[in-house]
């Protein structure tokens, strides 16, 4: 008998693409989908529909409903979050709500219903600009945005539950994940909808950061592989390649790949404040190599393609506001 799992945050661009992969592979996936007076099931409203998939519309924030939507699966990947670091500058008391509290409620849920494991995804982002690479899981964690400390908070509530409650969980740490789908807040997004509109200046923030881009297919394998291994549970594991590209290199990369001839200009509005800008990211995957079987498949040239190639679908690209900065 298939598994069945409880993906939360299922409406979102990594999340969507994760419960495709988990249907495919022949998994019961109930998908928890933010509840919205507009009936919108965000990225799942364009995928396949599927007799092993149920959608809930809910909020992690409500520890009411997640006791509820907990009930009668063996596993949650646990995706739920606020996530743009702008943003997060602006309201930030939301990035607690749901990060922090909503972990909170999750974790206590899975736990009153004994789920038998739980991965609650991280980000890279919590190790700020890196004082040593590759970053290994030991690397210190900086809260350089009120989104990074609200990831280390969430983080170490859901670890408080291995410690204190013994529940079955491991903390996936995924370094920076592009792929179909992701926000138009995100560089890369942002990039090709500008070229791809024609746009002969593409407006960015600081072009000099480095980064370990990861295609979204791998970042989602990276989370099933630790989901399946028992030594990774009471482990923060990284999930990334070990490679690094400047956002100015990954604008060449893109322009040539996308025949175009545009060039950058700095908008300041882009820009993060000095103290928040995380300038260096780079993945130490050995953690991850040597407890599972796992190992990127996708080259950033080869990812970078596929990307393109869904963006410049005009159906898709229509979605995307490329006129504005979204925040």
């Amino acid at each position: 008998m298939s598994k069945k799992v409880l993906v939360t945050g299922a409406d979102g661009f990594i999340g969507s693409r994760l419960v495709e992969i988990l249907l495919e592979q022949g998994y019961q996936v109930r998908a928890l989908v933010i509840y919205n007076s507009f009936n919108s099931w965000g990225w799942l409203d364009h995928i396949e529909p599927s007799d092993n998939l149920e959608i809930v519309s809910g909020d992690v924030r409500d520890p009411f409903f997640c006791h509820e939507v907990t009930k009668d699966v063996q596993e949650v990947f646990h995706l739920a979050a606020l996530i743009a670091i702008p943003y997060s500058y602006v309201a930030p008391q939301s990035y607690v709500e749901t990060n922090v509290v909503g972990t909170l409620n999750i974790c206590k849920a899975a736990l009153e219903n004994k789920v038998e494991r739980v991965l609650c995804t991280s980000t890279s982002e919590v190790y700020g600009t890196a004082q040593y690479v590759p970053i290994s899981e030991n690397h210190p964690l900086q809260p350089q945005s009120p989104y990074s400390a609200s990831k280390i908070g969430a983080d170490a509530m859901a670890m408080s539950f291995f410690n204190s409650f013994d529940l079955p969980l491991v903390i996936a740490r995924p370094f920076n994940t592009y792929g179909p789908r992701q926000s138009a807040r995100a560089v890369i997004p942002v990039i090709i909808s500008q070229i791809a509109k024609g746009n002969k200046e593409v407006k960015l923030g600081d072009v000099t950061p480095t980064r370990d881009f990861n295609y979204v297919d791998d970042t989602c394998l990276g989370m099933i592989a630790l989901m399946k291994c028992k030594e990774a549970i009471g482990k923060t594991v990284n999930i990334g390649s070990n490679t690094e590209i400047s956002i100015e290199d990954t604008f060449k990369l893109i322009n040539e790949l996308m025949n175009g001839d545009s060039r950058i200009v700095v908008d300041n509005q882009r820009v993060r404040p000095e103290k928040s800008e995380v300038f260096r990211l780079v993945c130490d995957n050995t953690l991850i190599q040597s407890l599972t079987d796992f190992k990127p498949k996708y080259t950033i040239r080869d990812g970078m393609q596929k990307t393109i190639d869904w963006f410049t679908n005009e159906e898709n690209l229509k979605k995307y506001k490329t006129n504005l900065y979204n925040i």
